[in-house]
C-alpha cells in the first residue's frame, strides 16, 4: 500500500465533518496495518488516528445531543429516544420519534 501524503494528515480535525474523519481513520488503519512504514510516520499515524478516533465520537456524541434536544414527548418534555444502529434497529424503541416506521 503507497504512503498517503503527510499533507492530506495535517488537515485540522475541527474542519473534518464526521464522514471525513472516519474515511480517514479508516485508511489509517490500513496503512499501519499493512506496515512497512518508518518508524516516525507509523508514530505520527498512529498519532493521527487517535485523534480522528477523537474527533468521531466528540462528533457523535455532538449529534446524540442534538438528537435529544430535539425529541419532544407529551406536553412539550423531552423524552429521550433510545437509537441503536444493530441488529435490534428494526424494532421500534419505546421513546421513538413520531411516525417513525409509518
Amino acid at each position: 500500500m503507497e504512503a498517503r501524503p503527510l499533507t492530506e494528515a495535517l488537515v485540522a480535525l475541527e474542519t473534518l465533518t464526521f464522514d471525513a474523519a472516519l474515511a480517514e481513520l479508516e485508511r489509517t488503519v490500513a496503512e499501519l496495518e499493512a506496515g512497512g512504514l518508518p518508524l516516525e510516520q507509523t508514530i505520527a499515524r498512529y498519532e493521527r488516528g487517535v485523534a480522528l478516533e477523537q474527533r468521531c465520537e466528540q462528533l457523535l456524541a455532538d449529534a446524540e445531543l442534538r438528537v435529544r434536544r430535539l425529541v419532544e414527548g407529551a406536553r412539550g418534555a423531552l423524552a429521550v429516544a433510545e437509537l441503536r444502529l444493530d441488529a435490534d434497529a428494526a424494532e421500534t424503541p419505546s421513546g421513538a420519534l413520531p411516525g417513525a416506521g409509518e
